[in-house]
């Protein structure tokens, strides 16, 4: 089997527009989410989000462009850019051919179903615009990507709710290391921050008013958010061959099915999961120093999740470090799990873990380190990365220090 290593990354979020700005605001413990600044926000009962600020997509792309790029796509192609800069790598030829994209969303192009719902029932329009279908499909994000930079490999997108992303990458993960791909674009992007979406995710009575605080015991609930983040996984032997700043190791990747019930998460496939992800990486869960949690700040998330890594690690879990980033940068649904990535890379490249903030008070059922409140100094040698779906479907990352 081949090795996988990660040379490039890049991010636009709540935190900030690239990856430096990201990880400075998880370092400080700072927090992105605010309140909304969109159409018909007073009709919410929640108004708060993980919202992308002082973003102009004029800055960015053309006017042709924006008629065929949703905002999810645009984060996609920003993060996507920022990634294959970092990497150096340049897709042509026999790599081009052997290179893909592999995408998570759970929304797409949520932003411009509101808008045209909006006009076709609200305003009485009869006429929407030519592009609105390839504009809003799932996959949207995905084939910009591969069109922009030339990557002729398999290339599709993923929607597994809110494991989308982790998803996404075990699957270019696996094509990589059975020799079927060279390099692999991968991650997620979601912009669900609309009036219908938050709208939406009113009704299943989870959203918080006023923060998100996992694994506290006053916790009130989830905050959604919006961004990308996006990878170059490539071949090992290839990155060393050209001297590429490798990142971080991709060493195992875990997927299970809970088959119980469509919101409620299972401890035990959860656990299975988390299992899995370390015996595909043939790693001893000792090894294991930081553990960037799904950590939503819903009672029924934390503490089943503190409860499965309880039973994967045994003894050992008193001694693990679990952080919830979303804390910071709140819940980016199908593209959560790529943001939160950037915190397994921080802990396990510069020795910093990112903290759970906003945590007031001790839950005895998530009696672990959650790292409250404020980043630590310590070097890990292996993360994992865990997201937990409505659906039950679970996706758990692996990654070694490079």
């Amino acid at each position: 089997m081949k090795r996988v290593v990660i040379t490039g990354a890049g991010t636009i979020n709540a935190l900030g527009h690239d990856v430096d700005t990201t990880l400075n605001a998880m370092r400080e413990g700072r927090c992105g989410i605010g309140e909304l600044d969109i159409r018909d926000v007073d009709r919410l009962s929640v108004t708060i989000g993980g919202q992308v600020r002082d973003y102009d997509e004029h800055a960015h792309f053309n006017r042709q462009q924006i008629s065929l790029y949703d905002r999810f796509t645009q984060f996609a192609l920003l993060a996507a850019g920022q990634a294959i800069a970092q990497s150096g790598l340049e897709f042509s030829g026999e790599l081009a051919a052997r290179s893909g994209v592999i995408l998570g969303t759970s929304g797409g192009g949520l932003s411009t179903q509101d808008e045209n719902y909006r006009a076709v029932y609200e305003e009485r329009k009869n006429r929407v615009h030519p592009f609105i279908v390839p504009k809003l499909m799932n996959n949207a994000a995905t084939s910009h990507v591969s069109m922009r930079w030339n990557l002729k490999g398999p290339s599709f997108t993923v929607a597994t709710a809110c494991a989308s992303s982790n998803h996404a990458m075990g699957q270019a993960f696996h094509m990589i290391r059975s020799g079927m791909t060279t390099a692999m674009l991968t991650g997620g992007a979601e912009a669900m921050l609309c009036f219908g979406g938050v709208k939406a995710w009113e009704g299943l009575r989870v959203m918080s008013k006023d923060a998100c605080r996992p694994f506290s015991a006053t916790r009130s609930g989830m905050v959604q958010g919006e961004g990308a983040g996006v990878f170059v996984f490539e071949e090992m032997k290839h990155a060393k061959a050209r001297g590429a700043d490798i990142l971080a190791e991709v060493i195992g990747f875990a997927m299970t099915s809970d088959a119980s019930d469509i919101v409620m998460p299972s401890r035990l496939g959860a656990e299975r999961a988390i299992t899995g992800a370390m015996r595909d990486a043939r790693i001893d869960p000792s090894l294991v120093g930081y553990v960037n949690a799904h950590g939503t700040g819903t009672a029924a998330n934390d503490k089943t999740e503190c409860a499965a890594v309880a039973d994967a690690f045994g003894r050992h879990a008193d001694d693990l470090m679990i952080s919830s980033t979303k804390s910071m940068h709140g819940h980016l649904i199908g593209g959560t799990g790529a943001v939160e990535l950037l915190a397994c890379i921080m802990a396990l490249r510069d020795g910093i873990v990112a903290p759970t903030i906003g945590f007031e008070e001790e839950d005895p059922e998530c009696a672990l380190d959650v790292v409250p409140n404020v980043a630590r100094e310590t070097k890990v040698k292996v993360t994992l990365s865990n997201a937990f779906a409505f659906g039950g479907l679970n996706a758990v990352l692996a990654l070694r220090a490079a």
